[in-house]
């Protein structure tokens, strides 16, 4: 596992402990905590680029791809997302 995700984890479980110590073990300090550190999306899962860019991968038979016609579908795509 990778350290950032160990140290993360052991953040949330030392204030999970802290809370449950505090206010004993009622379940609505527990969602509390649990939502206050909740992880936002970092992609809008509905976005039209995003199903574009599916799409286009999907499409994509990557057997019979060259490497000229990957990096040519990989500029389409960054194009597509505005780089």
């Amino acid at each position: 596992m990778p350290s950032k995700v160990v140290n993360r984890a052991n953040e949330i479980l030392k204030t999970l402990e802290a809370s449950r110590s505090q206010a004993g073990s009622s379940s609505e300090s527990i969602k509390r905590v649990t939502e206050e550190n909740m992880q936002l999306s970092f992609f809008q899962l509905d976005d039209p680029v995003l199903e574009n860019i599916r799409e286009e991968l999907t499409k994509i038979d990557i057997n019979t791809l060259t490497p000229i016609e990957a990096l040519m579908k990989l500029n389409a795509i960054k194009k597509m997302i505005g780089g």
